[in-house]
């Protein structure tokens, strides 16, 4: 075995539970969760959200509107109305050959559902843990294609779902961004930075409070408790963003969620 592949076994985030299963339908609830939400808070929704729409069928026959409920405080809800949208294209025609065809599914979220589902030996998703291994192993900040063979190359031999995995929990566990912890790194020894990339960069996001993403939010959680609210309570902009978004319905002054 890898000293990558042993460190996997052996310190592998394998009790997450999304892990424990290849369900095309699970695993893309996961990844859409996980995009942009810490684990630990994708650990409490994932199972909540799961046992309302534990199948294709079940997520098909539900509103937007109810989808935006079950998405509670965990942000960016659009990507509830894109998974609704994922779960009524897949019950009609089944599920794409490329996934990159559902609605918000771009090339990481394609690429980690093809190793997870499909465990296919060609896939790898790059996220940004996954990137900042690869980078500080190499050394040099590399576009996406060279993001991917230098992944495949650095993982075997390990391959499909285990290097997707491996590599991801590398990134979370050890490598990570302020702070990695290099005597514990099954590439200590092959990497050629020892954690310290010149050009590395971390985004900042905003502060939320005052921020657009609080008005938006504020209007969605008043619907969560609340069918129906006055338009003329809330932040006008905020009201025409969700309405873009197609995250809000809004008819002669009443705010309400989707239907359709």
């Amino acid at each position: 075995m890898s000293s990558l592949e042993v460190w996997y076994t052996e310190h592998g985030r394998h009790d997450l539970a999304w892990r424990h299963t290849t369900d095309p339908w699970a695993v893309l609830v996961s990844e859409v969760m996980l995009a942009q939400t810490q684990v630990q808070r994708v650990e409490v929704a994932w199972p909540r959200f799961m046992e309302l729409y534990p199948t294709i069928e079940a997520a098909a026959a539900a509103t937007p509107g109810d989808f935006l409920i079950a998405w509670g405080r965990l942000g960016y809800p659009r990507r509830a109305r894109w998974l609704w949208e994922s779960a009524r294209i897949v019950a009609k025609s089944g599920w794409p050959d490329d996934y990159q065809e559902l609605p918000g599914v771009g090339s990481y979220t394609a690429g980690a559902l093809r190793a997870q589902v499909r465990d296919d030996p060609d896939a790898i998703g790059i996220d940004v843990n996954i990137r900042r291994v690869v980078q500080r192993v190499v050394s040099a900040i590399l576009p996406d294609p060279a993001v991917n063979v230098a992944a495949i190359r650095i993982a075997e031999p390990l391959v499909g779902r285990d290097r997707l995995l491996a590599l991801m929990d590398l990134g979370a566990i050890v490598c990570t961004p302020r702070e990695p912890r290099c005597k514990q790194c099954p590439l200590e020894q092959r990497c050629l930075t020892r954690g310290l990339l010149a050009g590395e960069t971390r985004a900042k996001q905003a502060p939320y409070k005052g921020s657009m993403r609080e008005a938006r939010g504020t209007i969605l959680a008043a619907l969560r408790t609340d069918a129906r609210v006055e338009a003329s309570d809330f932040d006008p902009q905020a009201l025409q963003t969700l309405i873009q978004d197609q995250l809000i319905e809004v008819a002669d002054g009443i705010v309400t969620l989707p239907r359709v």
